[in-house]
């Protein structure tokens, strides 16, 4: 698919004119064109949701969708793709305002997801903290991450490409063309990249009804090398000077080769096993979606509807060969695997009419998501090859969503005072195959207002306001009606009757421009019930980990930010926060609350003089408490300079994490387990490339 969507993106390049014509003789007239000369602001701020356009940036000229994000005021991102929010680790991301299957996983999936995503291809990243009914927030907050789209006539083109050490390159070409009513725009990539992981934990645990206690020690170093193909076309067509049509298609793929050492020490009671668990993949994951969207603008109304299709599938085999050390006895050979498919269909319809006192607007917003997940685990005999199943490890399931919703919203200004009203109506059936699981299909049905209310003292000083409640749903991997093996002494057991998370958030933002310096302070206040944990139980001595609602979290804190623009050359800026949390949640011996105070902080600063463009960006969070544990503070430094060599041809530069402090310890301590440890996902390195601009 890679090819021929290379192929369409250079026939349709070649066959487009250099510059636009008034008219092709046809009797049509062409749709209006205008050409803004005036750079834009680098940050626009809006009732509900602030646009940082990243398009110029060093940092994304050659870097990742993770290193824009991370260099995004109120935004942290850790090196293993944990994302949070002004400290709000519930984190929707969108591409063009609509979810995708790619980006619709968690954990370490969509980590790399966003790592393997190009930050050239990025215009600009919007920040909703508190979204408005007109969204599904999914509990949290939303990133939404727009992609360029350039209507400009003529045709242009941009090739770039870096490398850095351990043999890791990447390199890409984007374009696009606009003749008369017409748009064409594509881009193409291919990575070599990786990551260098460390790890190691320490497991105590004690089964209260035996007595019995046990420990398991594991470490483990492994370089992941991972090869990316991506490519995307799309096109967009003015049907007339008030409709028009956008259809759009992309492609992402995966693989690898890990070869993981993992040392592990098991002992329970007097008896003690030392083995060393091989393994080497390969991993695999193809991501394909497809769009069509159709616009209407006239008369003060506007129309949108969308229809859209994304798809992930992956394998990830997890066949090992277990190396025994103490005692000495015969290698173990498992064949394990486990392959999954996400597929997500939506349809949109958006309206809005400006009215005497502001703008009306609704929309209906249908969903339906499928995750199936199938788990494979099997001894195999070394002498003859045969294949023995584990019954209980061996398993398939699929995860059903639905959701239907309907939203009204109304913009009302009045002197100096604006609102934003909202509801979304939804309805969510949620269903777990096989039937013989035990959990009948959930239904919920929610009535979800949001309100933002802003007043402004004066054009460039206001106050604002707001609230939304809203349904987190549980991960389709949490749901999981079966056992999936772990390690000798530990198993996961999903639990189909998980219900969603409610969530209620309130946000209040004072915001101040004076010349050159732009500042904001905020506080904010976020509560959760039915929240999802962690439960663990034994059978034969073998710790099993499953999930329950039951667990609240309350959070409270306080944000700012201040940027200062000395001269036209220099930009200055840091942004921060720091948060009370209090988390309740059952365990064994009764209910445990536990409370801490977390905080982030971010520094940046950029300077251009037209042939040098200089951007640091640095961050650091610190500890925070889970609610049995809590996870180490982590931070980065990251540095980027870009070099004109000439009108169309840059050198770039960037050294990520220069200090290597994406080191995280964790610990969690129940009634029944008690872990420490720490994941190490080295993100030190330098790129060194280029950006060549053709038209």
């Amino acid at each position: 698919m890679l090819k021929t969507i290379l192929a369409t993106i250079l026939c349709g390049l070649g066959t487009l004119p250099a510059a636009a014509r008034a008219g092709d003789g046809d009797g049509t007239t062409p749709a209006p064109t205008v050409t803004v000369t005036a750079r834009k602001a680098a940050v626009a701020r809006q009732l509900d949701k602030t646009i940082y356009r990243v398009a110029d940036t060093p940092r994304a000229a050659n870097g990742s969708a993770q290193d824009v994000l991370q260099a995004t005021p109120g935004v942290s991102v850790t090196a293993d793709g944990q994302i949070a929010v002004q400290g709000n680790t519930q984190v929707t991301v969108l591409v063009d305002g609509q979810p995708t299957a790619l980006l619709s996983g968690s954990g370490e999936e969509r980590a790399l997801a966003l790592q393997t995503m190009s930050g050239a291809d990025i215009a600009g990243v919007e920040v909703i903290t508190n979204p408005s009914a007109a969204h599904n927030a999914n509990g949290g907050a939303i990133l939404n991450i727009v992609l360029k789209r350039n209507r400009k006539p003529g045709a242009h083109a941009q090739i770039r490409g870096s490398a850095t050490d351990q043999g890791l390159w990447n390199t890409g070409a984007s374009g696009d063309a606009t003749r008369g009513r017409l748009s064409v725009h594509g881009n193409v990539a291919l990575r070599h990249d990786g990551t260098l992981k460390m790890r190691g934990a320490q497991v105590d645990w004690n089964d209260p009804r035996t007595g019995l206690a046990g420990r398991t020690r594991q470490t483990s170093t492994v370089f992941v090398r991972r090869v990316v193909d991506s490519a995307a076309l799309g096109a967009d067509l003015a049907l007339t000077d008030a409709d028009s049509i956008g259809v759009s298609v992309r492609h992402n793929g995966r693989r690898s080769g890990p070869l993981f050492d993992v040392l592990n020490e098991d002992r329970t009671g007097a008896a003690e096993t030392i083995y060393h668990r091989i393994s080497n993949g390969p991993n695999e994951q193809s991501d394909d979606g497809a769009s069509l969207a159709y616009r209407h603008r006239a008369a003060g109304a506007a129309l949108k509807a969308t229809v859209q299709h994304s798809a992930t599938t992956t394998l990830v085999d997890k066949s090992y060969r277990d190396v025994f050390v103490e005692p000495a006895r015969a290698t173990d050979y498992s064949h394990g695997a486990t392959r999954s498919a996400r597929r997500l269909d939506q349809a949109t319809v958006d309206w809005s009419r400006a009215t005497a006192h502001g703008q009306w607007g609704m929309g209906v917003d249908m969903r339906d998501r499928t995750d199936d997940i199938g788990n494979y685990q099997a001894r195999i005999d070394p002498a003859t090859g045969f294949e023995t199943p584990d019954p209980a490890t061996t398993n398939a399931y699929a995860v059903t969503t639905a959701v239907r919703a309907a939203y009204l919203t109304d913009r009302i200004r009045h002197g100096k005072w604006e609102a934003l009203l909202g509801g979304r109506v939804e309805h969510t059936t949620l269903r777990v195959r096989p039937r013989d699981s035990g959990a009948p299909a959930g239904h919920w049905r929610a009535f979800d207002p949001s309100l933002h209310l802003q007043y402004a003292f004066d054009d460039d000083t206001d106050l604002t306001l707001s609230y939304r409640r809203s349904l987190q749903l549980p991960d389709p991997r949490d749901l999981d009606p079966f056992t999936t093996y772990v390690d000798a002494q530990n198993l996961s057991r999903g639990n189909p009757g998980l219900g969603p998370q409610r969530l209620t958030a309130w946000e209040t933002t004072f915001h101040a421009q004076r010349d050159q310096v732009d500042g904001t302070i905020g506080a904010f206040y976020r509560a959760s019930r039915d929240t999802v944990f962690d439960a663990r139980s034994f059978a034969d001595n073998v710790l099993v980990t499953s999930k329950r609602n039951g667990g609240q979290a309350r959070s409270a804190g306080v944000t700012g930010s201040f940027d200062w623009t000395p001269s036209a050359t220099l930009r200055l800026g840091v942004d921060g926060g720091a948060n009370r949390v209090t988390l309740d949640t059952p365990d064994v011996g009764g209910t445990v609350r536990r409370d801490g105070v977390a905080g982030y902080a971010n520094f940046r600063a950029s300077y251009g003089n037209g042939h040098d463009d200089v951007a640091l960006d640095a961050h650091a969070q610190s500890a925070i408490i889970t609610p049995f544990g809590r996870q180490g503070a982590t931070s980065s430094v990251n540095l980027t300079w870009k070099h004109a060599l000439g009108k169309t041809l840059s050198l770039t530069v960037n050294a990520n994490d220069i200090f290597d402090g994406s080191r995280r310890t964790y610990r969690t301590d129940t009634g029944t387990f008690r872990q420490v440890g720490f994941d190490h996902f080295v993100a030190r390195r330098i790129y060194v490339g280029f950006v060549k601009k053709i038209g």
